[in-house]
């Protein structure tokens, strides 16, 4: 990932699995980086990590399946850094275990939170 230095990368789902790694590759690469899930103290405890190694990191609680916390979300990532650059889609609940071929429409969106990337939408304007 070059070319990331100064950029804000917001990433949802990021307390666990992919997500919290993703944070840390963007910080290593001097991104400006907001932490968003739904459990403010790994939240919290997430951005001092990244703190700690000297990157500019904020913690947004946000639950993608409601709109008004991903508008939220936008607003208050470009309030505090100025911009938007990198939306990571990342969130996603517990649904049904299962091979993908089995899922339907409503499971799958149980699972990946949403049923359109919500996140993206209201951000378009200010990226």
């Amino acid at each position: 990932m070059s070319g990331l230095s100064g950029k804000t990368a917001l990433v949802t789902g990021a307390l666990t699995g992919i997500g919290r790694p993703t944070e840390f590759a963007f910080a290593q690469e001097g991104s400006r980086v907001v932490v968003s899930g739904r459990r403010d103290d790994a939240g919290q405890a997430l951005v001092t990590e990244l703190r700690a190694l000297g990157a500019e990191a904020e913690f947004v609680r946000a639950d993608v399946r409601r709109e008004d916390d991903v508008r939220n979300l936008v607003n208050k990532t470009v309030a505090r850094f100025g911009r938007l650059d990198v939306a990571v889609n990342n969130a996603g609940t517990e649904g049904q275990p299962g091979p993908l071929t089995e899922q339907s429409a409503e499971t799958y969106a149980a699972t990946t939170g949403t049923a359109k990337p919500l996140e993206i939408e209201p951000s378009c304007p200010l990226v």
